[in-house]
């Protein structure tokens, strides 16, 4: 399925994608040293009910996952770049931690990620990664205009994962979104230019680029749904939802503070 929103549903889409990114920061500003993941998750759970909002994943069951996901926000340490199932583990200084959360307010659907270090401590590593999926996403969003294919943005996302010197997986990627979560289009994170489907003003995407270290191949874990780097190297992964204007794309994951 693939949407195309007026003028009122963007308005709505908007307020969707500012209390994500707005809970994003919220956890990543209480995320330190000592903090347990199944507290992230219960942070994420109450503020999405403050907000009268409904979760995207807690009951999620794709064919990818091991039944419903039963948690609130996907929260990956170091090794874990996609799906990470919040589970009983303190955060120690200098772990990479990602934070991906998608809610549902008033019928439209926002998704985004962040990946930050924790503690005082910032291994260089860890560091290039973030910066290389920040980058990596800001191609991607200036190569998203009407006119343009899906394969355009995922070339522009690819040539800067690949510049970097890392591996790109191209398996999952970025997505349509707009009343549910997961809608075509599938946006890989590598791709051809020229190809796939043409965007057009009133279309919605998640844009989710992320990278291992040393890797393209995932291993999935006994919980059936965190999926790790296949050989232990530390990852990261950024993601924007955002809407095909006229103009161009707007971020429509942006904290109300920016």
């Amino acid at each position: 399925m693939i949407e195309i929103f007026d003028a009122t549903e963007l308005a709505r889409a908007r307020r969707t994608g500012a209390l994500v990114a707005d809970i994003l920061q919220t956890l990543k500003s209480r995320s330190e040293v000592g903090t347990n993941l199944l507290d992230v998750d219960r942070w994420t759970q109450q503020m999405i009910a403050d907000a009268g909002a409904q979760s995207c994943y807690v009951d999620y069951a794709p064919s990818f996952g091991s039944g419903p996901f039963g948690h609130y926000v996907c929260t990956g340490v170091n090794d874990a770049v996609l799906h990470g199932l919040p589970h009983d583990y303190a955060l120690a200084d200098g772990d990479l931690l990602t934070l991906d959360l998608a809610v549902l307010l008033d019928g439209i659907a926002a998704d985004a990620a962040i990946s930050f270090v924790v503690g005082g401590t910032r291994p260089a590593e860890s560091v290039a990664l973030i910066q290389a999926t920040e980058r990596a996403l800001s191609a991607g969003i200036a190569a998203a205009r009407p006119g343009a294919r899906t394969g355009d943005v995922s070339h522009a996302i690819g040539s800067v994962l690949t510049e970097a010197g890392y591996q790109v997986n191209t398996r999952f990627g970025g997505h349509g979104i707009g009343s549910t979560m997961h809608q075509d289009p599938h946006v890989a994170n590598s791709g051809r230019p020229g190809r796939g489907y043409q965007l057009r003003p009133g279309l919605m995407l998640a844009l989710e680029p992320w990278v291992m270290a040393d890797t393209a191949d995932l291993t999935t874990d006994a919980d059936g749904w965190t999926l790790r780097s296949a050989t232990g190297c530390r990852t990261a992964h950024s993601e924007h939802t955002i809407a095909i204007t006229e103009d161009g794309a707007e971020i429509l994951t942006l904290p109300t503070a920016s």
